[in-house]
């Protein structure tokens, strides 16, 4: 942990550069926030500028410096510009956070070929790009913190969402590959997977009272997750407190995974 006084300090963000995708809504924002809160300074990217205002705002109240940026993160060129654009304006990426992600909900033999390209595009492929272009900047750097968004369906299948368990089945192995390669580059490459959480993503999910019920029954902490309760292992996997940690996907699910 370097110089860190204490177990405490090694928490601490202050001073480091986080690109985070996905940014500007559910728990994307929120764990943007997290960094923040801990002392990063942020790139917030989203599809769509005006889309960053709120967390942008929100940043600049905390004292940290941020730079929203626009980015399809499917269009490779486009995440190029971005990463130039970021080491131009801060010398360097400590910290990548990959939330950019879509849903899309069908039974299987009705699931349009569309929509499984649209979900792979930007959950796994995303993903990759990004973590291709920060992991060449991080690699001269010799350290650096990806972290990558799973999901419970990485590692089972979800009913009416093939695409979706696809993508998410392939970021998990995506991270554990990564971190084979990079480890030993002072790079640490691990993913979240959260469980079931009150989000715009989920309202389908919560809408159908049976599923509900079915998920609700089966949480041992009795409850949905709430956006903040990722604060704590985002900030985690970003810190030096996590440096003997790689190719993990930490599940924060309130017990779901256990049951």
């Amino acid at each position: 942990m370097g110089n860190r006084s204490s177990i405490v300090d090694a928490f601490r963000l202050d001073g480091k550069v986080a690109l985070v995708t996905g940014a500007s809504r559910g728990l994307g924002m929120v764990m943007t926030e997290g960094l923040a809160e801990a002392g990063a300074d942020i790139v917030a990217v989203a599809t769509r500028l005006e889309n960053l205002e709120g967390i942008v705002e929100t940043i600049t109240k905390l004292g940290k410096k941020s730079i929203p940026m626009a980015c399809d993160v499917t269009d490779h060129p486009q995440v190029k510009k971005v990463v130039e654009r970021t080491v131009e304006e801060f010398g360097r990426i400590d910290i990548l956070l990959n939330c950019a992600g879509v849903i899309r909900r069908s039974p299987a033999e009705e699931f349009s070929y569309d929509d499984w390209n649209a979900v792979l595009d930007v959950n796994l492929n995303g993903t990759f790009l990004f973590c291709k272009e920060v992991g060449k900047v991080m690699l001269k750097q010799k350290r650096g913190k990806i972290i990558n968004i799973a999901s419970l369906l990485s590692f089972f299948g979800g009913i009416t969402i093939p695409a979706y368990a696809a993508s998410k089945g392939g970021v998990a192995q995506l991270t554990k590959a990564l971190s084979n390669e990079w480890a030993a580059h002072g790079i640490t490459v691990n993913a979240i997977a959260p469980g079931y959480y009150v989000t715009d993503m989920t309202e389908k999910l919560r809408e159908n009272e049976v599923r509900f019920k079915e998920i609700s029954d089966r949480i041992p902490a009795g409850r949905w997750g709430k956006p903040e309760d990722l604060k704590g292992a985002v900030v985690f996997l970003a810190s030096e407190a996590s440096d003997y940690v790689s190719g993990h996907i930490l599940v924060v699910d309130g017990g779901w995974m256990a049951r």
